[in-house]
């Protein structure tokens, strides 16, 4: 009954905005893009992370501004992340780029509880969603021992940097824990990748998992993606909380494409469709998961 109720109060929150909306009602989004040149086949005269922010300031109380890679402080200054509730990232190919530093203050105030975290796509190896990924996977790795072991083993942790390293469906799926021959135990961290994906445009079929989750909220059970690269499970990351949104392919391939988790205190969420030379973030659908995500992540804050 009390999730039903969590529910129904969810939803009214993120329904019912008044319509003379106090500053404390706003969300503050933070659309940040790796400004790829290539994305101009798909968006025309707008980056990819512009195109998302304009269509989402046409919602009510949203508050939606862009950062990019080349801008100073790339676009991730404590001032900026102040004044955000939900950051969306993408990312593709400059990832080294990424000042870690940076990425560090994005990681402490997710696990806070004071911003929320929406990676895209090809953000699978945004440094920001990797650390999250990292740290949710130390929390499993520890809630995995005896209890009497909690907060006393001293972890060897294994893989921390795994970009740009492909896996293949024999790869060991990580994370994953084991124990070496000295007895120490060891955390193979998350590679953020899965081995197989296919950018011929062929549409997803996505299947609403959850459609009473509030991220789901206005999406019908089944619907399509027209134009998208596949991406193919297994992917290697945490074990999610939820997962909301499934894609398949004609093909045969499957992957989880909308996953929850709850990281500290607070909440990340994977949504998988996209590419930069097709304009996925023009279909109603995709969009509709940006708001609601933003909303409701928004909203749970500290809860």
């Amino acid at each position: 009954m009390t999730g039903r109720w969590n529910y129904l109060l969810t939803m009214l929150f993120v329904f019912l905005v008044p319509a003379a909306a106090t500053a404390a009602d706003v969300v503050r989004i933070l659309v940040w893009d790796e400004q790829q040149p290539e994305q101009k086949q798909g968006y025309g005269d707008r980056f990819l992370g512009e195109t998302i922010a304009a269509a989402l300031k046409t919602r009510p109380g949203l508050q939606v501004r862009t950062a990019a890679l080349k801008d100073p402080q790339q676009g991730l200054s404590a001032e900026q992340l102040d004044q955000t509730d939900v950051l969306i990232v993408w990312s593709h190919i400059r990832v080294r780029d990424q000042d870690d530093v940076l990425i560090e203050g994005v990681v402490r105030r997710v696990m806070e509880g004071r911003l929320s975290l929406i990676a895209l796509h090809s953000a699978h190896w945004h440094k920001a969603f990797v650390r999250l990924m990292q740290e949710r996977a130390k929390s499993d790795a520890e809630a995995s021992l005896p209890e009497s072991m909690r907060g006393r083993v001293q972890w060897q942790l294994l893989n921390e940097s795994p970009y740009g390293k492909a896996v293949t469906i024999e790869t060991p799926l990580t994370p994953a824990v084991k124990t070496a021959d000295n007895g120490q135990k060891q955390l193979v961290l998350p590679q953020c990748v899965f081995p197989f994906w296919r950018p011929d445009g062929a549409a997803s079929h996505v299947t609403t998992l959850l459609p009473e989750h509030p991220i789901a909220a206005g999406l019908p059970r089944k619907w399509d993606v027209a134009h998208t690269e596949m991406y193919g499970e297994p992917h290697h990351i945490p074990e999610p909380d939820q997962v909301i949104f499934e894609e398949r392919w004609d093909k045969g391939e499957y992957f989880r494409s909308g996953c929850l988790w709850q990281i500290g205190k607070g909440r990340v969420f994977y949504f998988r469709p996209g590419h930069e030379i097709f304009p996925v973030f023009q279909q109603k659908e995709p969009l509709q998961v940006l708001e609601n995500a933003s909303r409701w992540l928004a909203a749970m804050q500290g809860k």
